[in-house]
């Protein structure tokens, strides 16, 4: 079976089922492309690098930072040299992955009417990574078959690798975060994270006042802005809630928003969210959730068979065929009496229509020939506190990032800081619609 990036089935239902949800996608396909102008960014593997080392003695421009200058500054021109060397396992990258690119080109498109901006981005991907991962049935339980190739028990052989690809667009106004204007991502990015030299321990994160069991609940330390810790290399000396309402709606933020290609992608879909102390999704409900019931130990939604054709999936079929489980749709309730047999998968997440603020950003995307090509549309002039507001004129500072390869966290490709202009002078330029 020829590898697509969507249920036919799904999407068909999803219209169907959530109505005028995905009437954006007649408009953005109305948008003439062949007449916007197209621009290349380079992408390049970045390891460990931090917002510590940018900042530190060990990084030469360090000083220029601080007075202002951007990283591109200098480096414009030195993303494969980074990129290669990082990913050989020369700096930054204790793990190398075997087989990983230094670098991936990214060709972006952006044009604007009077609602939303229309942005088209493509890039090469050698296969289409449009699943993620699976719960197993063995031996009587249910457990994780597969995740990401940064896990160990991937490179140990214990496990299966899937892992979705994804692209995610970082977005400034270019004032209530200066830093992101130089650093990029490297503002967002620390020491103390997910795989990073000086990971968190688990349990240290949800013992915290502010983070763990008693506040977010939390317990492990993601994307976050110097200026949620007292110490901006102390992932332990957050803020409390208060200080961070109020940064907040100082708009102290940057937007986090990002395509995926099995957990928003078959939904029309594009998460919206924003970096400040943590990776946070906007409020409302988001497209996709856990489809592990943690305390009784078993998923809560198995495939409804009479639309799917059974209700669940086998390991030969993860590549070969589409199996995005989505509420309302293909999704049933789980039984745990429906004669379940050794090898039974199920998706650890299932997708739904977002709500609130979450639903902000639509998107749709397609691998063809080795490539993934992505239209995100996102509405102008939006006014919720968990927003970048983009208007005609204004100038914002952008910066990508990708994932692919079955890899997650750092393991993904990352760009310089850029900007994106609505009728003015910028690095990517969006064109007025007519």
């Amino acid at each position: 079976m020829t590898m697509r990036t969507k249920s036919s089935l799904a999407l068909t239902a999803v219209v169907a089922a959530f109505g005028s949800a995905l009437a954006w996608a007649g408009d953005a396909a109305q948008v003439k492309w062949s007449a916007v102008p197209k621009s290349e960014t380079t992408l390049f593997y970045p390891g460990q690098a931090s917002y510590q080392f940018v900042t530190s003695e060990q990084h030469p421009g360090s000083k220029p930072l601080v007075s202002g200058m951007s990283c591109v500054q200098c480096h414009k021109g030195k993303e494969a040299e980074f990129g290669n060397k990082i990913v050989a396992g020369k700096a930054f990258e204790p793990n190398p992955t075997k087989g990983k690119a230094g670098t991936v080109k990214v060709t972006t498109q952006a044009a604007y009417d009077n609602e939303n901006l229309y942005l088209r981005i493509s890039w090469p991907a050698k296969a289409a990574g449009a699943f993620h991962e699976y719960a197993a049935y063995k031996d009587g339980k249910w457990e994780t078959y597969a995740t990401n190739r940064s896990n160990p028990a991937v490179a140990s052989g214990k496990m299966k690798a899937s892992y979705e690809d994804r692209f995610t667009i970082m977005l400034g106004d270019g004032k209530s975060v200066p830093a992101f204007n130089n650093y990029g991502c490297w503002v967002t990015c620390h020491n103390d994270m997910r795989y990073m030299p000086n990971e968190a321990k688990k349990a240290d994160v949800q013992a915290h006042p502010i983070l763990g069991t008693a506040g977010m609940k939390k317990d492990d330390i993601r994307k976050y802005l110097p200026a949620s810790r007292t110490n901006p290399s102390d992932w332990s000396t957050a803020k409390s809630p208060e200080e961070i309402a109020k940064i907040k709606a100082a708009g102290g933020f940057v937007d986090l928003i990002q395509w995926r290609a099995a957990r928003s992608n078959p939904v029309g879909g594009v998460d919206d969210g924003y970096v400040l102390e943590f990776r946070n999704f906007d409020s409302g409900k988001n497209h996709f959730a856990s489809n592990l019931d943690g305390k009784a130990k078993q998923p809560y939604f198995m495939f409804d068979a009479a639309k799917f054709g059974s209700k669940a999936v086998s390991a030969d079929q993860i590549r070969k065929k589409d199996n995005f489980l989505i509420k309302s749709v293909n999704a049933v309730a789980f039984d745990a009496n429906a004669g379940w047999k050794e090898g039974d998968l199920l998706p650890r997440y299932v997708l739904g229509q977002a709500e609130g603020s979450a639903a902000d950003n639509k998107g749709t995307g397609t691998w063809k020939d080795g490539v993934w090509t992505v239209v995100v549309v996102r509405p102008l002039g939006l006014a919720n506190g968990d927003d970048k507001s983009l208007k005609d004129g204004g100038v914002y500072s952008i910066g990508f990032a990708a994932h692919d390869d079955n890899i997650t966290t750092r393991g993904h490709f990352v760009s310089f800081a850029k900007t994106l202009g609505f009728g003015a002078k910028a690095d990517i330029q969006a064109v007025k619609l007519p």
